[in-house]
């Protein structure tokens, strides 16, 4: 896609706050953040009961769409804090952190908590999973090798991100497809696929909850090298993590540590479908590009599309007089196709810097702690593919999530020769 393929759009008839906006295709939403960029980028919009956790349309917010603004409210969360609510809905404060555990926390109650799970996502740690990365996805992908054809999503997106995190945090292989399942809804509420209801959010999140309290509670009493033992053991100045805490903490690592890999690895595949050239680049240097080629796949597919945070006080921002109270919402798509930043911004280019991307946030305390991890396993996945089955391609259009908060995919057809 290139700029020039985009309608023209009004930015008075956007509506990012409304269902019917995130139903349309990419090209229209792609034309309608353009737009946006270029003619209001920080603009006002209504909010819309389709969320299923806004009991009732919120008060609405201001997009903040070009990359400049985004970085800079990112890296001030003194201004512009996540303890009031990271989704554009407004749930209440608990049922936030319930959900959110300490994205939707500030500090000093924020640093403490990522002080606790910190240090099993530094890069020193990841590196001493890397063997344990590499062999899973060669084992993935040659399971499938025979085949000829499969869906992409269930076959080799979804598994490796999901079986690493599971292997973390010390939770059985007979649970890992039940924590895919649980991950589906809590993340996908919203689509008809999924469910539409706040009671069909909670149910699985208290599911995954109760799960997380028994094995905490084994782990406590046998501790083991996973990262749920590290939680039940910490000590932080004398505190150790609370159940509730324990328990949100539990679901954000599982949901966040397998669907937005799984969601930027499908995408990933797709463009490299869509840019043949550009695939055949990455295959003939796969080491030298692999770095830059992975911040690509992540700046395009940008697998989490926003994260909302609140004024507290009144401020401007590009000009724009915002009060306190007010939400903002982050859009890191928006940012990420930024010309100011990025030339052609719309095509996929595996040599690109992309160093300031926002794929992983915009930087600031609540930069993606698993960010190391990600990189890890997207090139493990597209190295065993290109040595394994290097003729792989996406063989029919997506079955996208209908989501305003994760750029999912949910079934991906792909084809190959088998073995």
């Amino acid at each position: 896609m290139t700029t020039l393929e985009l309608p023209k759009l009004d930015p008075d008839d956007i509506r990012l706050g409304s269902l019917e906006f995130w139903g349309r295709d990419d090209s229209y939403r792609e034309a309608a953040f353009l737009a946006l960029r270029d003619n209001a980028p920080v603009s006002f919009h209504a909010e819309e009961a389709f969320d299923a956790a806004m009991i009732n349309p919120g008060p609405g917010f201001w997009s903040i769409t070009r990359h400049a603004d985004v970085w800079a409210a990112s890296r001030n969360p003194e201004l512009f804090q996540s303890g009031r609510g990271v989704n554009i809905g407004d749930m209440p404060i608990e049922i936030a952190e319930f959900f959110g555990s300490m994205i939707a926390m500030d500090d000093p109650r924020h640093a403490r908590l990522r002080q606790i799970v910190q240090r099993s996502f530094t890069p020193k740690m990841v590196a001493k999973i890397e063997d344990d990365v590499r062999r899973r996805a060669h084992d993935l992908v040659a399971d499938v090798a025979e085949i000829g054809a499969c869906d992409f999503v269930a076959n080799l997106a979804a598994p490796l991100p999901l079986q690493i995190i599971c292997d973390m945090m010390g939770i059985p292989a007979s649970d890992h497809h039940r924590m895919f399942e649980l991950t589906n809804v809590i993340l996908g509420v919203g689509d008809p696929e999924f469910g539409q209801t706040l009671e069909a959010l909670m149910s699985a999140a208290l599911e995954m909850f109760n799960y997380a309290q028994e094995l905490g509670t084994a782990k406590a009493a046998n501790p083991g090298d996973d990262m749920v033992s590290a939680l039940m053991t910490a000590n932080l100045d004398g505190e150790s993590l609370t159940p509730q805490e324990f328990g949100s903490f539990f679901i954000l690592l599982v949901v966040a540590g397998n669907e937005t890999t799984r969601n930027a690895i499908s995408h990933g595949m797709k463009l490299l479908t869509d840019n043949p050239d550009q695939r055949a680049k990455w295959m003939a240097d796969f080491d030298t590009l692999a770095p830059s080629a992975v911040e690509e796949i992540v700046r395009c597919a940008t697998p989490v599309i926003h994260f909302r945070r609140t004024a507290t006080r009144d401020t401007e921002i590009g000009g724009v007089k915002i009060s306190e109270g007010q939400k903002i919402v982050l859009w890191y798509n928006s940012a990420n196709r930024d010309d100011k930043i990025f030339a052609n911004p719309f095509e996929f280019d595996v040599a690109r810097d992309n160093r300031q991307h926002t794929g992983f946030g915009a930087g600031g305390p609540h930069f993606c702690l698993g960010a190391n991890l990600a990189r890890r396993e997207i090139t493990m996945v597209f190295r065993e593919i290109f040595t394994q089955i290097p003729d792989l391609v996406i063989s029919g259009s997506p079955d996208r999530l209908q989501s305003a908060f994760i750029n999912g995919i949910k079934r991906l057809p792909c084809e190959f020769t088998a073995r």
